[in-house]
């Protein structure tokens, strides 16, 4: 038995399964900061003003706005700029908050989600000669650029690995709001499940989403603790041992349902390696499908401050490392392998996840 994490492609794809979720220590990264401790910065001046629209889940909602704002804080310690955000609290919140940072002089502003697209491109199209960058969606704004993620791709690998280990039979899934950022991941991971199904003779069943259809379960929101908590109960209660909820800190509470549950019922994080970020419920997670929202804003924010990257849209893949899936359960050999095979059919084009 092992544990592994899955990436990009390497050697003999054992590589693939050691993405960490959070955070960036590359060479590249360690280099541009020990150049930056070589400067004298006494009379340096900011290489600019970075700043950031949060969704209503917050800073802190240990997954996607909270990855995103790490990113930030990274560009902040790597290419020295000055950093703000703010928080949104509902959608009434989203111009207000471009237009403060707007009036502010930003250099560049990292939108954080596809509900804010429309916001966005509304202020972009308005302020051509500021840069913007948004997560999880595409405007036709010259000055904005897109980051998306194939995150079908880890989704169909964790769909995969849930039909592999299951022991009823059903695995579930979930979201937060019927969007096209998160049902790519729901239907990834069904059709991993159904890929499983067709090499193997096997008829695990998946609960919550549809694959013909494109359409099944969502709270509603990405708030609310208590329906991730009801919605995993009512899976299980059908007979899941396996959640993927790809729903923001609704996500929490199914896996403080998992908790109570005793072991009965695992579950599978969403945009960061849930073991690491919410570790006090490391127990209940089995494996994440990783999106280095970080890395991306990261990237974001270094080509607008050498006025690139407006209208050069980003999207991140298991090919160039920009998804993944961190398995924090024990898994056997032959699957680890199997798993590996299944990673560099999807990057050679032969199994398609979406």
């Amino acid at each position: 038995m092992r544990k592994q994490t899955i990436k990009g492609l390497a050697v003999g794809l054992v590589a693939v399964f050691a993405l960490a979720a959070c955070g960036s220590s590359s060479s590249s990264s360690d280099t541009i900061a020990a150049e930056a401790e070589a400067e004298d910065t006494t009379s340096a001046e900011p290489a600019g003003l970075a700043c950031e629209v949060t969704d209503t889940g917050g800073v802190d909602d240990k997954g996607f706005n909270q990855i995103a704002y790490e990113g930030l804080l990274q560009a902040e310690a790597e290419l020295g700029v000055t950093t703000e955000f703010l928080e949104s609290t509902s959608d009434a919140d989203y111009a207000p908050n471009l237009q403060s940072f707007i009036d502010k002089g930003c250099d560049i502003i990292v939108t954080v989600g596809f509900l804010l697209a429309d916001a966005t491109k509304v202020a972009a199209e308005a302020n051509p000669s500021v840069q913007f960058a948004i997560v999880d969606s595409n405007t036709s704004a010259s000055n904005v650029q897109g980051l998306t993620f194939a995150t079908d791709q880890p989704s169909f690998l964790a769909g995969y690995m849930a039909a592999a280990t299951t022991q009823t039979g059903i695995v579930g899934t979930f979201g937060g709001i019927n969007i096209p950022p998160v049902s790519i991941f729901m239907q990834g991971f069904a059709l991993g499940v159904e890929y499983y199904n067709a090499q193997k003779g096997t008829s695990v069943k998946v609960l919550g989403w549809d694959v013909a259809k494109q359409d099944g379960t969502f709270a509603g929101n990405f708030n609310s603790l208590d329906d991730g908590r009801n919605i995993a109960k009512s899976q299980s209660d059908e007979g899941a041992d396996i959640i993927f909820p790809v729903a923001g800190p609704v996500g929490l509470g199914s896996a403080a349902f998992a908790m109570e549950s005793g072991g009965k019922v695992k579950i599978i994080g969403v945009d960061v390696d849930m073991s690491i970020s919410n570790d006090t419920q490391a127990e209940v997670y089995v494996a994440s499908v990783l999106k280095r929202i970080d890395s991306a804003v990261l990237a974001a924010v270094g080509s607008a401050l050498n006025f690139e990257g407006g209208g050069t849209d980003y999207l991140g893949t298991l090919e160039n490392g920009g998804v993944g899936v961190a398995i924090t359960s024990d898994i056997s050999s032959e699957l680890g392998l199997e798993l590996e095979s299944v990673t560099a059919g999807i990057i050679d084009g032969s199994i398609v996840t979406s």
